[in-house]
């Protein structure tokens, strides 16, 4: 098996020679250019497995050739090295298509795992279509909407550049981040998701940096913070406008620096973790009202992945449901399930203000509280318009709301057959099963 080769370009002959024993330690051949006009000439004669360019050259800047190399050898991974605390020019480079960048002076540990996660990736097959992605985590859909989100995940996974996904509640933004995730280098390490809003203020820090023992009252032991479980993988971070101001700060500095620093620590620890967000609120607009970090609102939105809205892509719905209705029916034990034409059409026409996560919420209850494993358009409750979803004047959640409905309907039929769950299946119209199935995940006793 061949050598990989590296191409790596600084008009410094010291960065050079540190770049090439590091390589060749890697058992890496490297190839070295002084300018531009080597590293072009370098890029016509010889593959690369991987590109390391200085920012600043005699002839130009190192995201001129990222611009050339994103054109002409869209596979070839290359690397930006910037001086310490440039994030601006990092930033560019990640935004010209880099897959990653290192900072002077060069730490030689993230060197080296930089050009091993590049070198990870399959710089000779790329998937373009629906059925060539990775096996697992999938984006269903037939839609151009969809078929786009695919090619965007695609390009982003050969990319270490901070993601934001933004999209209403209940589109799939997480499913995109693990997508992003799966088809990276990073797919043998682990995706650590967190919500943001659920983690209470005082322990933020703790949660995501972890703590020494003893370091406050109730740290009996040393704790590995997210960042640190994450490592070498990806953090997702849902929900991001959530976080308070104060942990605004400290996670841009973890960003930057590549760096943690746990509760009670004096030293920081390094960290190689590549960061996805999403959150269904304008974040823009935020950053205007001065509710969040603009600084950092620019470092998480190198490059933003929008997920529309099911009613802007309803072609889809008819292969969502099918795969919904698979999945429901294997947890109620049945078979096989389908759905009646029309109750289908109803849904096409429906305006889903809770996207995927409501279709699923109502394609389950239908299911449930119909007469075995066929869902007929009387089993389809749906609220009177798409966009107003409750008929009260106090909202709540529509997973919430559409649980609190079925909640009230079993007890009902619990009651009155004076809680013989045979007897309160039958009046349900479900099987015996199905209601067990249903008490168990409402948590009804």
């Amino acid at each position: 098996m061949s050598r990989p080769a590296a191409l790596i370009v600084d008009d410094e002959p010291d960065i050079l020679e540190l770049l090439d024993i590091t390589l060749a330690r890697m058992d890496i051949d490297a190839y070295k250019a002084v300018d531009l006009a080597q590293a072009r000439t370098l890029l016509t004669q010889q593959t690369f497995d991987l590109c390391l360019t200085d920012m600043r050259l005699p002839d130009g800047n190192g995201i001129d050739l990222v611009k050339l190399i994103s054109k002409n050898h869209p596979q070839l991974p290359v690397a930006v090295i910037t001086a310490h605390g440039n994030m601006e020019s990092a930033i560019q480079a990640l935004k010209a298509g880099a897959f990653d960048f290192a900072s002077k002076p060069i730490d030689l540990q993230m060197l080296r795992q930089l050009v091993r996660s590049a070198l990870k990736l399959d710089h000779r097959q790329v998937a373009t279509g629906p059925g060539d992605s990775q096996p697992g985590t999938q984006l269903l859909g037939t839609s151009k909407a969809i078929g786009r989100i695919r090619a965007m995940t695609l390009r982003l996974a050969r990319s270490q550049a901070p993601v934001y996904i933004s999209g209403e509640s209940g589109t799939g933004k997480e499913l995109a981040a693990r997508l992003i995730h799966e088809q990276g280098p990073r797919a043998d390490s682990e995706f650590t998701a967190v919500n943001c809003g659920a983690i209470p203020q005082e322990l933020m820090e703790s949660e995501f940096f972890g703590h020494a023992k003893g370091s406050f009252t109730g740290a009996v032991a040393e704790k590995q913070g997210l960042f640190q479980q994450a490592e070498g993988g990806t953090l997702f971070l849902d929900e991001v406008a959530d976080l308070p101001f104060q942990m605004q700060v400290k996670l841009l500095r973890a960003i930057q620096e590549k760096k943690v620093r746990p509760v009670g620590m004096q030293k920081e620890e390094p960290v190689d973790v590549r960061i996805i967000s999403a959150t269904h609120k304008n974040l823009a607009e935020m950053v205007t009202r001065g509710e969040f970090r603009q600084d950092l609102f620019y470092r998480i939105n190198v490059i933003e992945l929008h997920i529309p809205p099911l009613r802007e892509r309803r072609e889809d719905i008819p292969l969502l449901a099918e795969y919904m209705l698979e999945n429901i029916g294997r947890q109620n034990g049945l078979e096989k399930t389908a759905i009646e034409k029309q109750a289908l059409e109803s849904l096409s026409r429906y305006g889903f203000p809770g996207n995927v996560r409501e279709l699923e919420n109502i394609l389950e209850r239908a299911l449930t509280l119909s007469d075995g494993n066929l869902i007929r358009l009387e089993d389809i409750q749906l609220p009177e318009s798409g966009a107003e979803i409750l008929p009260t004047e106090q909202a709540m959640p529509l997973e919430s709301y559409l649980e609190q409905m079925e909640r009230e309907a079993i007890i009902r039929a619990l009651e009155e057959s004076r809680w013989n769950r045979t007897a309160a299946a039958k009046k349900l119209g479900i099987s015996f099963r199905q209601l067990r199935y249903r008490l168990e995940k409402l948590g009804i006793d």
